[in-house]
């Protein structure tokens, strides 16, 4: 008696984390109307303002959420959308097709983390923001204007394609399971740093939560955090909390959420005081220079990418030293110690052009 009570107790919290359903709340904070789509889950139209709940059960593998827009039904159910249309209907059965930004995720897997993403490998067409309501862990975003500012060559209506889409080649689809970050794949990357931009793009993109976390994604995610908001523009939070935390009056201090906030849209740019390392850079004696407020995409010089409310900043340099050292997002140690080995052991690897999630 006493060694099966003491097999139930170790057993205990295993069933109860197998049971817990996580919670995927899905908001539209768009200024129009967009259908969401979860695999699984199925799907539903959203309003300005509307949000949807979706649960999934644990060890639940490949799935995904994401916005189609330009759509329309019938009353039972069957139409067609723009982007991300899963097979003209309004319950998604299967995944959506090219372009549309996903948000992908795994739940209970190794170590019982939940993995996460958000991948461009099928393009872009809302931005996005998916981040955990519980457990305290890392957030994701992309929410870059990447349709207004994407390749003609890449352009498709209503989107933003990634070139598997468009060129079909294993550059990059990355089919024979071996490819590199391409020039395009940085144009996504450099807009979104913590998103997939190509298939292998794991080692900046996957992040992990522990098991029994919930969640909400939002499309259209408001550019600017609530508390930073100013009329015209978005405060520092040294100018709004004034607090040696973000005015490093002591001469020490480090980045916080919100330094990191501005610094995923503007990689170059200093985010808090003290953000020497990844912003200051150098150029010869004697060098012209020009200043371009809301510049296009177009010209070659331009450094630096973000969004900020609805406009593009962009800051111009004619000469311009890369420097040493780029500033990355970091991955989790226990995303890291899923090494490939450990994803394809677990039947997160994909043979699609997807990221780590399978999506056919």
């Amino acid at each position: 008696m006493a060694s099966s009570t003491a097999l139930s107790l170790l057993l205990f919290p295993l069933l109860f984390a197998l049971s817990h359903k996580a919670t995927f709340e899905i908001v539209n904070q768009c200024s129009y109307t967009v259908w969401a789509a979860a695999v699984p889950g199925g799907g539903r139209q959203l309003d300005p303002g509307q949000s949807w709940t979706n649960e999934v059960t644990p060890g639940t593998t490949s799935c995904s959420v994401w916005a189609r827009t330009g759509c329309s039904f019938d009353g039972s159910g069957n139409g067609s959308c723009e982007t991300g249309d899963c097979g003209g209907l309004l319950e998604c059965q299967a995944y959506g097709s090219p372009p549309n930004t996903l948000a992908e995720f795994s739940l209970n897997q190794f170590d019982n983390n939940d993995f996460i993403d958000i991948s461009l490998v099928d393009g872009f067409n809302v931005p996005m923001d998916f981040s955990p309501t519980t457990g305290g862990c890392h957030g994701i975003r992309c929410a870059a204007d990447i349709n207004g500012q994407c390749p003609s060559e890449l352009k498709a209506p209503g989107g933003c394609n990634n070139p598997c889409t468009v060129f079909k080649t294993d550059e990059y689809c990355c089919n024979t399971g071996s490819c590199g970050p391409t020039n395009y794949s940085m144009f996504f990357k450099n807009l979104c740093p913590d998103a997939y931009s190509y298939p292998k793009d794991d080692a900046t993109s996957v992040f992990t939560c522990p098991g029994r976390t919930n969640y909400r994604v939002v499309f259209c995610p408001s550019s600017c955090p609530s508390e930073l908001k100013s009329p015209g523009g978005c405060n520092n939070p040294c100018t709004v909390f004034k607090t040696d935390e973000y005015c490093c009056n002591s001469g020490s201090c480090s980045p916080t959420n919100n330094s990191m906030f501005f610094k995923k849209l503007c990689l170059d740019a200093y985010s808090y005081p003290k953000d020497d390392a990844t912003s200051l850079f150098t150029c010869f004696g004697g060098t012209n220079y020009g200043v371009v407020f809301c510049p296009t995409r177009d010209d070659p010089n331009q450094t630096g990418s973000g969004s900020i409310g609805s406009t593009n900043v962009y800051t111009k340099t004619l000469a311009h030293e890369e420097r040493a050292d780029p500033w990355k997002p970091r991955r989790t140690e226990a995303a890291t110690a899923a090494s490939s080995s450990s994803v394809t052991a677990l039947g997160l690897e994909s043979d699609a052009p997807s990221s780590l999630f399978p999506l056919t």
